[in-house]
């Protein structure tokens, strides 16, 4: 096995409020009824975060991730409080990618100006669609218009990194409404686009009631045509529901896949972390923001924690991995899991045997036909 190499560590932030709980939506998002209590949320995440540092001591942060819910309900002021004190307690390098979530319908210029002179420097605004009649069907609180003027709102405010993010086989959707969505999106010259189809997931208004979604042949139509569309454009696909021009990838989003480690504060976050004899945990903190403030605000924010055992820790690794077009290598797998290559190299060859991946030169890559079957990969190492 190689010598053990630094993991990258990454940190993510929940903002758990929205204003709209939208009817597609699993996440730990929570509708705002009255005004959400920001100074005694910052001071759970202070001490969220303080709590945390003895199993980070000596690590730098490569990326922060501020998601939710709608972090852009937050004011400017509070992101920047947020921002100065996190430098106050983490070793931070300078210029490194620090994201936002924010939905079309909370976008404000002044506001968004404040968010970069905070320190914000990436975007990730939720379009979803730019078809009204799809938007209502979807729940979401903006219209076409305000999906269309929010990336001009975030050039104006300084923003020249920014992600969109579309879904297809939305409910009753047309192959050209798809694609329509995508041209639209593509227009608004974003760095990165995130195009996904829409799922239907437990505990959510549309697993109780059903939306009719296009049949299977249709989604795979949407998405043939959908990546033709991409890459004409000059946006290359680097995982299964990522593209970005010129290698613009998101750094945080590539920790997550690539096995890194990650420490989440706030409502419901989920974090990973890799200890120096090298065991693996994960937790996750309380998910009602009030459970969860009360809790933090006496240093008791985690719900659960996880270690990780020997045997589950393939999987993990190949979890996310498998829909990386660019794959990993040896070195990759025996860094980040702390493990020998041999313990998988079957499985490997299995897998390239029966045409699910194949190695390139030092890389071992999924092949087309393995992203059709990410799954069937991945469950191989249960």
């Amino acid at each position: 096995m190689t010598v053990p190499t630094p993991i990258p560590l990454s940190l993510y932030i929940h903002i758990p409020w929205c204003v709209k709980k939208c009817p597609y939506c699993d996440f730990n998002s929570h509708e705002a009824r009255q005004d959400v209590p920001e100074e005694r949320y910052l001071d759970a995440l202070i001490k969220d975060l303080e709590n945390e540092l003895p199993n980070i001591w000596g690590r730098s942060i490569e990326s922060i991730f501020i998601g939710g819910g709608t972090p852009s309900l937050f004011s400017a002021e509070a992101i920047d409080s947020l921002l100065k004190r996190l430098r106050e307690r983490l070793v931070i390098r300078p210029n490194i990618e620090i994201t936002m979530e924010a939905n079309p319908g909370t976008f404000e210029q002044n506001r968004f100006t404040g968010f970069r002179k905070a320190g914000i420097n990436r975007l990730s605004i939720g379009i979803q669609s730019y078809n009204d009649i799809h938007l209502k069907k979807l729940g979401r609180i903006h219209g076409r218009d305000e999906a269309l003027k929010a990336a001009s709102i975030a050039q104006h405010a300084g923003f020249d990194n920014f992600n969109l993010d579309l879904m297809f086989g939305l409910p009753n959707q047309t192959t050209q409404e798809a694609l329509d969505d995508l041209q639209l999106a593509i227009e608004q010259s974003p760095n990165h686009i995130s195009w996904y189809q829409l799922t239907i997931e437990e505990n959510t208004l549309f697993h109780y009631s059903p939306p009719p979604i296009p049949n299977d042949d249709l989604i795979w139509d949407m998405q043939q045509k959908g990546q033709a569309l991409l890459k004409k454009a000059g946006y290359e696909q680097y995982e299964v529901s990522a593209y970005a021009k010129e290698n613009q990838s998101s750094k945080h989003n590539m920790n997550y896949w690539e096995f890194g480690d990650y420490l989440g504060i706030g409502a419901g976050a989920h974090g990973k972390l890799t200890m120096p004899d090298g065991s693996i945990s994960r937790h996750t903190k309380f998910r009602h923001p009030e459970d969860y403030m009360k809790k933090a605000l006496n240093y008791e924010a985690r719900s659960t924690e996880k270690p990780l055992h020997k045997d589950d820790i393939p999987f993990e690794f190949m979890l996310n991995i498998a829909r990386l077009k660019r794959g990993f290598t040896k070195e990759l797998f025996e860094e980040r899991t702390w493990m020998d290559f041999f313990e998988i190299e079957q499985k490997i060859e299995v897998l390239i045997e029966d045409g699910l991946l194949f190695k390139e030169q030092d890389h071992y890559k999924t092949t087309e036909k393995g992203f059709l079957f990410v799954n069937d990969i991945v469950n191989r190492f249960l």
